[in-house]
């Protein structure tokens, strides 16, 4: 097995440093840090070093995360400020308790080889950032409105409120570094103390000496004051999130929306919001600390209100009608899914394995119908015996909602068939992976079949529940409807021929190496807790390949 530097060279597994640039290599899959934490795989990479999705082997083998420090400096005075900076990241961490903060447990010091490694140890946030979410929004040529940047601002400021009263600035405020978590729909703020703004960091990074200050920033974000100057106010950290606004609404970098020259924004040309949110944004991007907000709290009185407050859609699908909103949310788009109250259903609809069996028993003694009136979906049997009643799976109840009846049992499975039917995958893939993960998670039952029977509704419930959110992530991976279809038909072979045309130059620039670092980042973000070198061909394997059938197809047509 090959793996690569941040450069892309090539070295041999089980090799520590790349042996082209002596770049530390990442760390394998299954390997244990301390004796305690088990790699599952690489998050992210940066001039720091690199974060690893890891289970603590200690505490009931729960995830987490592990920021790596090694840095790629050369001069000591810069190797001993990044270690400054590494320390500082884990004192402040220590001291914030806040719960849209990761938790902070631990920083090792563990010799790999020859050298000395360090490591944080935090909570792991399972979410998208919101520069992948705005990705997303533009794959579909949309990004965020003005109701969900209010909604953002109402989130978030109360944690730069309580880090501003801990004296902590976090001084590298911007789309990558919030984290939209997907159980509470809440903003989560990560990366604290600079840890990764190093001088062999490459992009918009930047740490220079100057006296006894330290230039942290983002290019475009971080205020004049932060990057010419070193010096950081709490004002500073609300500039860089009014930027990190204006990006998520144009969907463009903060270069293409000021005028560095004469030292303005482009008002009412590509930013175009509402009067009374621009005067607050223009106040929070003021020129000179001293005319911003100088609290967090100060914006939030001056905000507007919301005309409908929701979080940011995590689903982008190119079926208009399949657009899932998270959360609380979810409910409504499930049900404005199917509005057309006046439509049914007159194909077949296959059911889940335990209905089946019950369906076919009645032969040809009795004839079911379903009818549907999407919405308030019902079950009605049309014949002329009595059947004995079906027990349907229940819909997982939402926070706060109140329990389900028959009705709504019903009506989520057939959502269920009908989201998989307009997404146009094949029952034969979606039904054995559904399966196989529904087994995965309860070892003990396999072999057994479930049963319409009311001692297994817990368990249809549960298969039920992981189908439903099987179609989330496949709706979330935003693939094309080609690539859909093809599921479960995905073989060694098509990966060869990607090879080959890369080999060949029919990919033009794009190489094979790139392929599998982008298909990678993509499926890492879905599936967090899946190990690349471990995956079921027939199952995770088919939409990592569909991942990548969709890149080449992409480069190929020059998009």
């Amino acid at each position: 097995m090959q793996v690569y530097c941040s450069k892309q060279h090539t070295n041999t597994n089980g090799n520590r440093f790349c042996t082209h640039c002596g770049e530390p290599l990442a760390l394998v899959v299954g390997q244990v840090i301390d004796n305690r934490y088990q790699i599952i795989r690489q998050l992210g990479q940066g001039g720091f070093g690199r974060t690893y999705l890891a289970e603590d082997k200690n505490q009931s083998h729960q995830t987490c995360v592990l920021k790596e420090f090694a840095p790629q400096v050369q001069q000591q005075q810069d190797l001993q400020k990044a270690k400054e900076l590494f320390e500082r990241e884990a004192n402040v961490l220590k001291k914030l308790q806040h719960p849209q903060i990761p938790r902070f447990h631990a920083s090792l010091q563990v010799k790999i080889g020859t050298r000395d490694f360090f490591f944080l140890v935090q909570d792991y946030v399972d979410g998208d950032n919101f520069d992948q979410l705005l990705e997303q929004r533009q794959s579909q040529g949309k990004a965020f409105s003005e109701e969900e940047i209010i909604t953002l601002l109402q989130q978030i400021l109360p944690v730069l409120s309580y880090i501003h009263s801990q004296d902590v600035v976090h001084r590298d405020i911007s789309p990558d570094n919030l984290i939209w978590r997907r159980s509470d729909n809440l903003p989560v703020l990560i990366d604290f103390g600079g840890v990764k703004q190093l001088p062999a960091s490459q992009g918009f990074w930047q740490t220079k000496l100057v006296g006894n200050n330290t230039l942290l920033g983002k290019k475009g974000y971080a205020p004049e004051e932060q990057l010419r100057q070193g010096k950081v106010f709490l004002s500073s950290d609300l500039y860089s999130l009014a930027v990190t606004t204006l990006v998520l609404l144009t969907g463009q970098e903060p270069q293409k929306l000021y005028d560095s020259y004469q030292g303005i924004w482009y008002w009412g040309k590509q930013i175009r919001v509402s009067p009374k949110l621009e005067s607050v944004l223009k106040k929070m991007l003021a020129y000179k600390p001293s005319d911003r907000y100088q609290r967090a709290e100060q914006i939030l009185k001056d905000l507007p209100s919301p005309n409908a407050t929701q979080p940011p859609n995590n689903y982008i699908t190119k079926i208009k009608t399949m657009v899932v909103a998270p959360g609380k949310q979810r409910a409504t788009a499930i049900i404005s899914r199917f509005q057309n109250r006046t439509q049914a259903i007159a194909k077949p609809i296959s059911f889940p394995l335990w209905i089946r069996p019950f369906m076919m028993s009645l032969g040809a003694t009795a004839v079911v119908g379903l009818t549907l009136a999407v919405g308030n979906a019902l079950v009605r049997s049309i014949t002329s015996i009595t059947i004995p009643s079906i027990s349907l799976p229940q819909i997982p109840q939402l926070p706060g909602s109140k329990p389900t009846s028959d009705k709504g049992t019903s009506r989520n499975l057939q959502e269920i068939i009908n989201r998989r039917q307009q997404l146009e995958i094949t029952e034969g893939f979606f039904i054995p992976f559904v399966d196989n993960l529904f087994y995965t998670k309860k070892p003990e039952l396999k072999g057994r079949s479930l049963t319409s029977k009311p001692e297994d509704a817990g368990l249809r419930d549960e298969w039920s529940s992981i189908a439903d959110d099987l179609l989330n992530k496949i709706e979330q991976a935003n693939l094309s409807t080609a690539s859909r279809q093809k599921l479960g038909k995905y073989t060694a072979q098509d990966y060869e021929i990607w090879r080959r045309q890369a080999r060949s130059g029919q990919l033009g620039d794009y190489t094979i190496d790139r392929l599998n670092k982008e298909t990678n980042e993509k499926f890492d973000r879905l599936f967090p807790d899946q190990q690349r070198g471990k995956l079921n061909q027939q199952t995770f394997g088919q939409i990592w390949y569909a991942i990548a059938a969709d890149r080449v197809d992409k480069v190929q047509s020059g998009k």
